[in-house]
């Protein structure tokens, strides 16, 4: 579902180049739940954004159910990835002065379809935050902030989600709900790939990876 093939990507940091991601090839199929674990700095989050069409690599490939999105235009790029991929991230990226309902709505903003509302609903109700719909995220927790941005990520029935160090702001208890619910969208056949630093993600994960200095380790 999810190809990774020596993918570089450098930077321009105090006058030379620093290599984030270095030759890092990963695969993640359809129902595997992978964890690429290493600390802070090592290259982590780049991995991810590559991965998810967001920062095009240096060198290497990326496909995504067989497309590589950076062969298509920015536009198309754009749209390939509001059907395919679904982003969670450390610091939510909610919209303060919407909804929760409306935050998972926004997710149909580039890929309008019938019954998103419908979907956003349920998927409220299962995660526990139907009577927190008409709330904005100042009025939520931070383990219900992550549940919307969770909810956003799945309301276009992506085939892959792409994790950046979702259970950081969290405690123990609201971390392993949300790595629950990834870990639930895996075994229903979809594939997560998830970047941490937490070890209590590998304990969900079907499979973990470690990562140093750009490279798998």
């Amino acid at each position: 579902m999810l190809h990774i093939d020596g993918l570089m990507k450098a930077y321009r940091a105090a006058g030379k180049d620093v290599r984030a991601v270095d030759g890092f090839s990963i695969g993640v199929a359809a129902g595997e739940f992978v964890a690429v674990r290493g600390p802070s700095g090592c290259g982590k989050t780049t991995l991810l954004l590559a991965a998810g069409g967001l920062l095009r690599p240096d060198a290497g490939r990326v496909t995504i159910a067989g497309q590589d999105p950076y062969a298509l235009s920015a536009e198309a790029r754009a749209r390939f990835r509001a059907t395919h991929a679904g982003f969670v991230f450390q610091q939510f990226h909610l919209v303060p002065y919407l909804t929760v309902l409306e935050n998972v709505l926004a997710a149909a903003i580039a890929r309008p379809a019938a019954g998103a509302r419908e979907r956003a609903e349920g998927l409220l109700a299962r995660f526990g935050l139907a009577d927190r719909a008409a709330h904005v995220p100042a009025e939520l927790s931070t383990g219900e902030r992550q549940r919307t941005a969770l909810a956003r990520a799945l309301l276009n029935q992506p085939k892959v989600i792409l994790a950046d160090e979702p259970t950081g702001n969290l405690d123990p208890a609201s971390a392993a709900v949300v790595l629950g619910h990834l870990k639930e969208f895996a075994l229903s056949g979809g594939a997560v790939l998830l970047v941490t630093h937490d070890p209590l993600a590998a304990e969900y994960a079907s499979r973990s990876v470690g990562m140093k200095n750009g490279r798998q380790c």
